[in-house]
């Protein structure tokens, strides 16, 4: 079992905040961009945006709030069952190399692909020094995620990173059906249609299905990834007592993983506490594999945390 701490809440600027709300809730996804960390929540329509700069606060922990980052134009409804039914979802979050109209590299946040209202993705162009431009896209994602449907009828997008000329894609399992899969698309071919260059988005090159197991009696499911050196990556994922990808359940654990450049499952270790992790990024450090990690409590009164693990290679 693999201890965690407790680095930071996800505190914003209550008068920035939509709601009036003093934190965000549902970290979803989570990205570092030079000495920036950025986190998508599935239920706003912002990202959260950080500095971890050792000038940003003693010891390089900052504890100032996050800025946010408008993605739509609107805001959510209040009520927990009207704001789950309207919300687009993002749960997956990936910098991208540079690309038409992004010299310096993006941004992209996926919707889940769980509704049709969750098919949109956005992309954020990034300035040199990490930070957003104010420069958004928006890409349909109905097309490429169609195929994925004949193989996953619950479809639920829940992680991204590009590594190895490939946009990978994470699909979540659940009670209903366990598979968490790795899909993979050529780059190349992506790049065309995020640029609107092509209209046709590209068909998958390879999907892979990864045996997670259970923990606490419930299956394990991908909730992001981010890519390592040499063409291997890591994860974190959830066991959730739900059995499609719309309703909320208990969570019995928490997980994260290495998997190898050869797709083959490498490491996997549990989480104590239990904390529900749904975004992770990586560094190395000293030999180790330094991960931050987000949660989502499914509760709006409390705050995502930022969580912090060394994991050794085995």
């Amino acid at each position: 079992m693999l201890m965690t701490e407790h680095v930071r809440d996800l505190l914003v600027d209550p008068r920035r905040h939509p709601r009036g709300q003093p934190h965000l809730s549902a970290a979803s996804a989570l990205v570092r961009v030079q000495q920036r960390l950025y986190v998508v929540a599935d239920d706003e329509h912002h990202l959260g945006v950080w500095d971890e700069t050792p000038a940003a606060a003693p010891g390089g922990r900052s504890s100032a709030p996050l800025a946010l980052v408008r993605l739509f134009e609107g805001d959510l409804p209040h009520g927990k069952g009207q704001r789950k039914a309207a919300k687009p979802d993002l749960e997956a979050l990936t910098a991208v190399p540079p690309l038409l109209g992004c010299p310096h590299g993006a941004l992209l946040a996926l919707g889940s692909g769980s509704r049709p209202t969750r098919e949109t993705a956005v992309l954020l162009a990034l300035d040199a020094q990490g930070g957003t431009t104010g420069r958004l896209a928006y890409i349909d994602l109905a097309g490429l995620y169609a195929p994925l449907r004949a193989q996953f009828a619950d479809l639920n997008i829940e992680g991204a990173f590009v590594a190895s000329g490939e946009l990978h894609l994470l699909q979540r399992g659940n009670k209903g059906d366990a598979r968490s899969a790795c899909v993979r698309f050529d780059w190349n071919q992506v790049v065309p249609w995020l640029t609107g260059q092509s209209l046709a988005p590209p068909r998958p090159k390879a999907v892979r299905v990864i045996e997670l197991g259970l923990l606490g009696g419930v299956p394990l499911g991908f909730t992001d990834g981010a890519p390592l050196a040499g063409g291997g990556w890591v994860f974190s994922a959830v066991a959730e007592a739900t059995r499609d990808s719309y309703h909320d359940g208990a969570c019995a654990g928490s997980a994260v993983g290495v998997v190898g450049p050869d797709g083959a499952l490498r490491q996997l270790i549990s989480l104590q506490g239990a904390p529900k992790v749904e975004g992770i990024a990586v560094r190395v450090q000293g030999g180790e594999l330094l991960l931050s990690m987000v949660t989502d409590a499914d509760d709006p009164a409390i705050a995502s945390q930022l969580l912090q693990a060394r994991l050794t290679l085995v």
